[in-house]
């Protein structure tokens, strides 16, 4: 798969207890990328964050977080990116998405440039 030098960075941030069609959004989301064909997801859990509600999330009190900050990262072209936004808004009822422009300076699997 190639992606272009000149490519779309999206983030979405949402909460670990979110869940979309009976399983975690986290999941959700990273296997619809899959499904629509995007580069590759990425998510991150976060130890530590706040939202719109200003609600602390943090894994460090006694009482452990039950839904701590999860980042997902997608890279790819700017045309798959905004096919896969609708699906998304759909998706996320609660949380950020942000997108940026990126410059792919490498992709490869298993030696083979992309």
């Amino acid at each position: 798969m190639k992606i272009p030098s000149d490519g779309k960075l999206l983030r979405i941030f949402i909460g670990e207890a979110d869940q979309w069609e009976g399983r975690p959004l986290h999941e959700a989301i990273v296997i619809e990328a899959k499904k629509e064909g995007l580069a590759g997801a990425t998510a991150i859990k976060g130890f530590l964050g706040f939202g719109c509600k200003s609600h602390l999330h943090t894994a460090k009190l006694l009482r452990l977080s039950e839904d701590l900050p999860i980042v997902i990262e997608i890279v790819d072209s700017e045309e798959k990116i905004n096919r896969f936004l609708p699906k998304l808004d759909q998706m996320v009822q609660e949380g950020l998405i942000t997108l940026e422009k990126v410059q792919v300076v490498m992709y490869r699997a298993n030696g083979i440039k992309a």
